[in-house]
């Protein structure tokens, strides 16, 4: 064990981190943030420093261990995105007052110390970096203590300009999408502007392209708006557009996501996209683009949004800060096409008035001061990790059963058995290992469902991850060789 002495802030006393960087909490091979994070975790929740000590400067660590700065800088940004750490400015980084249950207390039943929906490889769930979590407090408290007439009144339709705007200049910089804040709509989510545009520029029996395998609640708030969702195959490229010209020609409207296809991760190719944009001409259709979670690219520049290909023409794009913020804000928003504006503004109208003004200022204040910006260059970090993590466990500890696809973008992955394993086994493993997350076969409409698991890796600490990845692999082998079983026996 490697014991690194701390001359640390302010006055704590001069600890020694019982540090362990070979021990068996720690993953071979892995990268050197990862190794060091895993070790300051198992000192921590071992109970070998206490909460509320000091632990040592970056630069400290850093020369101590001879690992570089940013490997400490991540392992300690990890550590305070899990909850296991608490960074005040100016004076340092400490243990947390609170250690997470899910981490102090492993032997415990799941329920005990799980919040439902929230358990490992839960999809939606976010990190938001300390430091982002401070400024968003401060913007609110500011813009509460400067509350004014806007409140007091009902608003536009389509959401304070200050925002949308902030959104239309960040559009630009980050999807090459030019718009005016003028065709800009706040909203509570993607699915509340789907279902407010689908209202605006559909009839009821119109139908509606969805991809196949493709986002379940999509299909099902278009059904219940009462539109026809038509499945369209998906492969490699995305979106086969041939399949949906001869299963659906007269349609008038087709929902995709081409940056990230749910669930599989493919991107959709460039020619796919222009053949998408040519059909939606050529029938006078309008293609939904949902781009719920681009922000989160690992791999390269992200291919251009179709509206911004389609300079907003027939494509609405619709966006969340679900994802890069918190869910719990309840924004999101959509661009649309000038022609659209008055028709969708007069649904919103209908529909629910205008969204809450309360949140709008902190999130342009995120927006315009660079806090948002920050945060995701932080959390994608922790994502990248937790999604390389992930990949590698589930692929060792199944001995190769599940194949793991690792993908360049988003917040979650797609572990898959062979296709000829029968449906059930996947089940059968997911309910035995506890594991949240989906059942790839659940996303499918029409086309034969593929055997294997939706898993979120976002939001979730690494530990967790880890331990959750091991079981549900084990679990995968053991209803594989049941099921060998019962055909031999068969």
């Amino acid at each position: 064990m490697r014991k690194i002495p701390t001359n640390s802030l302010p006055s704590a006393a001069k600890i020694e981190l019982p540090l362990d960087l070979a021990g068996p909490h720690v993953t071979p091979g892995a990268s050197a943030a990862h190794r060091l994070y895993q070790a300051l975790c198992e000192m921590i929740v071992s109970g070998l420093v206490k909460p509320g000590e000091a632990l040592p400067p970056s630069r400290t660590l850093a020369r101590q261990t001879g690992f570089r700065r940013n490997a400490v800088v991540t392992a300690y940004e990890r550590l305070i995105a899990d909850g296991f750490a608490e960074a005040t400015v100016g004076s340092g980084t400490f243990v947390a007052a609170r250690i997470p249950a899910r981490a102090a207390e492993p032997n415990k039943p799941r329920a005990a110390v799980e919040t439902p929906g929230q358990g490992a490889f839960a999809l939606g769930c976010t990190h938001v970096d300390e430091r982002a979590v401070q400024r968003f407090r401060a913007f609110v408290g500011r813009r509460m203590r400067a509350f004014g007439a806007e409140h007091l009144h009902y608003g536009d339709p389509r959401g304070s300009r200050e925002l949308r705007a902030a959104i239309a200049d960040h559009l630009l910089s980050a999807r090459g999408l030019r718009c005016d804040p003028g065709q800009i709509m706040l909203t509570s989510g993607t699915l509340h502007a789907l279902r407010i545009v689908l209202s605006a520029i559909l009839k009821a029996g119109d139908q509606v392209w969805c991809e196949d395998p493709g986002y379940p609640a999509a299909r099902k708030t278009i059904a219940h708006c009462g539109y026809r969702a038509v499945p369209v195959p998906v492969d490699e490229h995305g979106m086969r557009i041939a399949k949906g010209r001869a299963a659906a020609p007269s349609a008038r409207a087709a929902y995709v996501t081409p940056s990230h296809q749910f669930p599989l991760g493919v991107q959709m190719s460039m020619p796919r996209r222009l053949e998408l944009l040519d059909w939606a001409k050529q029938a006078g259709a309008f293609v939904l683009e949902d781009d719920y979670d681009s922000e989160f690219r690992y791999d390269g520049a992200p291919l251009m949004s179709l509206a911004g290909i389609d300079r907003l023409q027939r494509v609405i794009y619709l966006g969340t800060f679900a994802k890069t913020l918190f869910p719990g804000l309840r924004i999101g928003y959509c661009a649309l096409p000038e022609r659209l504006i008055g028709d969708v503004t007069a649904a919103r109208a209908a529909l629910d008035r205008f969204p809450g003004t309360l949140m709008e200022g902190a999130v342009a204040d995120m927006l315009n001061s660079g806090a948002f910006a920050a945060n995701l260059k932080r959390v994608r970090k922790l994502y990248r990790e937790a999604r390389d993590v992930l990949a590698e466990t589930l692929e060792a500890a199944s001995d190769g059963a599940l194949s793991v696809p690792v993908p360049s973008q988003g917040l979650h992955l797609v572990a898959r058995f062979d296709p000829a394993v029968e449906l059930p086994v996947a089940a059968e493993a997911k309910q035995a290992a506890g594991a949240e997350g989906w059942l790839l076969a659940d996303t499918y409409s029409r086309a034969r469902p593929l055997p294997g698991f939706v898993l979120g890796f976002s939001g979730h600490a690494v530990p967790q991850l880890v331990a959750s990845a091991e079981r549900l692999a084990r679990e995968s082998k053991s209803a594989l060789r049941l099921k060998s079983r019962s055909v031999r026996r068969a």
